[in-house]
């Protein structure tokens, strides 16, 4: 095999032509919104220099992530209320516990 040029740290650096194919498949979604939500989705795309297609990609895989994970907890909170770890009552008095030591201020 024939050596590079001294462009990557010296002897030892082989050059490897790779190529590779990329083929992109999309599928097309048409979605109707209100005359007001469609002018925001251009203002926000416009800002953040996106397209709306890349805006509204976006917004679903962030959506679709917080669906899973949503759906992780509740399975989670079912599968420990079948074993009888959970009642309503030990969640409320987290959720409440939780509540009141975010509330609190600080101290310094």
């Amino acid at each position: 095999m024939k050596q590079a040029p001294d462009l990557f740290g010296g002897p030892g650096w082989v050059r490897l032509r790779v190529i590779v194919l990329f083929m992109r498949i999309t599928g097309t979604v048409t979605i109707s919104l209100p005359p007001e939500l469609a002018v925001e989705v251009d203002r926000l795309a416009h800002q953040e220099g996106r397209t709306r297609s890349e805006l509204l990609r976006e917004a679903f895989r962030q959506y679709a992530e917080r669906r899973r994970r949503w759906d992780q907890l509740f399975a989670y909170g079912e599968e420990r209320a079948a074993v009888g770890t959970l009642t309503d009552d030990t969640v409320v008095a987290a959720v409440k516990s939780r509540r009141s030591r975010s509330r609190r201020k600080p101290t310094r």
